[in-house]
């Protein structure tokens, strides 16, 4: 969808923004550039619709040479989201979002329906904040409105320079989750500046670093965390990058363990193995119960099941997991799977999630599947 071939931007003053870049960003993908200030990576995305022209090379989108096309014309098929918005202040949130569909000649009625469902789509009832002026929104709503407004035209590519550094951390990984869950649904071809490693890890399919002017690395958020392609890279993800990686590394089903069940209408065990899970008819995790409840209890699992608060679903992030454990003080969590009724999976236990980390690292590192990985332990095992 995007396409850059050797483009280089150089200034009048000598200075060199972008030496020679090579890449794609295929349809429906989200790529986030990232690196300290002054690297290339905002020039990098505004020469995409022009508000920036290259010294040399080419830039395709969807296989058209971008030079030979009208500047307003291309910025009208590109929606564009800044950090400081760029709402206009004098209209209301509904005439600012139906604003490039007018200009493409919507008709004003239509226009205005349009952005009501998109200020729905970003979490923005219509008839609450349509009607509102830029002035009488917090921070994340205006961010809110700006993701809307540049989707109101539907344009198949998206660029996103900073959109939520402007806004408090809370808010940001708020907006963050909501940007991720929209794109699901969209899947706009998305360019996405950030100085931030954590944001970039957290929304990218994959991840560009940059050095000064260059890519240094091109990869998925997890190869980039586990074997960074320079020491620059290195230097710029950070020696704690083992734990960013906990946020992109998936729990999968080969990471579980399988504890003794039970279920419950099933009579107590008169012994068990330390403790046991708890299930109903269609097994999805209930409960859990004691070796000493089975051991000194009567009756039927049901009577006796304790709650389980500590569950994720299979695919949840490392990080997730880790966090459930602390939350709960949990030496296990259940993991189920959502997409069969949330049956019952097994447990992640630290020294499961400990050893998904090392094998997703290892994988990337041998570039083999990682469920070929083999740890080696302390005993040699």
């Amino acid at each position: 969808m995007i396409r850059f071939e050797n483009v280089t931007k150089r200034y009048a003053d000598g200075t060199t923004a972008v030496d020679n870049l090579s890449f794609e960003v295929a349809e429906g993908e989200l790529v986030t550039l990232v690196g300290p200030s002054g690297c290339g990576k905002t020039t990098t995305m505004k020469m995409v619709n022009r508000l920036i022209e290259p010294t040399g090379g080419r830039i395709y989108v969807d296989g058209d040479d971008i030079s030979a096309t009208d500047p307003v014309e291309l910025r009208r098929r590109i929606g564009y989201v800044i950090q400081q918005v760029g709402l206009f202040p004098h209209k209301t949130v509904l005439d600012n979002t139906a604003t490039v569909p007018h200009l493409l000649g919507v008709r004003r009625a239509t226009a205005r329906a349009r952005a009501a469902e998109l200020l729905d789509l970003v979490g923005l009832d219509p008839s609450v904040y349509g009607g509102r002026y830029p002035e009488q929104l917090s921070g994340g709503q205006r961010q809110r409105v700006g993701v809307a407004r540049a989707l109101a035209a539907d344009p198949p590519v998206l660029l996103m320079d900073e959109p939520f550094g402007a806004v408090d951390p809370v808010v940001r990984e708020r907006l963050q989750n909501e940007f991720l869950a929209l794109q699901k649904s969209v899947r706009k071809t998305v360019l996405f500046v950030t100085h931030d490693i954590e944001e970039a890890v957290r929304l990218g399919d994959r991840i560009a670093v940059y050095g000064q002017g260059t890519i240094e690395q091109f990869d998925a958020p997890a190869a980039v965390l586990g074997a960074p392609a320079t020491p620059s890279v290195a230097d710029f993800v950070g020696a704690d990058r083992g734990l960013r990686r906990l946020s992109v590394t998936p729990v999968e089903p080969g990471d579980l363990e399988q504890p003794p069940v039970v279920h419950l209408d099933d009579p107590l065990p008169a012994t068990l193995p330390g403790w046991a899970v708890v299930l109903d008819r269609e097994g999805n995790p209930h409960g859990w119960i004691s070796a000493g409840q089975a051991a000194t209890a009567r009756g039927a699992v049901r009577e006796h099941a304790r709650r389980m608060e500590a569950r994720l679903p299979v695919g949840a992030s490392l990080k997730q997991a880790f966090a459930t454990m602390l939350q709960y003080d949990a030496g296990w969590i259940a993991v189920t799977d959502e997409e069969n009724g949330g049956r019952f999976l097994g447990v992640l236990t630290p020294a499961g999630l400990h050893e998904a980390l090392r094998r997703s690292t290892a994988a990337d590192a041998r570039d083999i599947p990682r469920d070929e990985v083999e740890l080696e332990t302390v005993s040699g095992r």
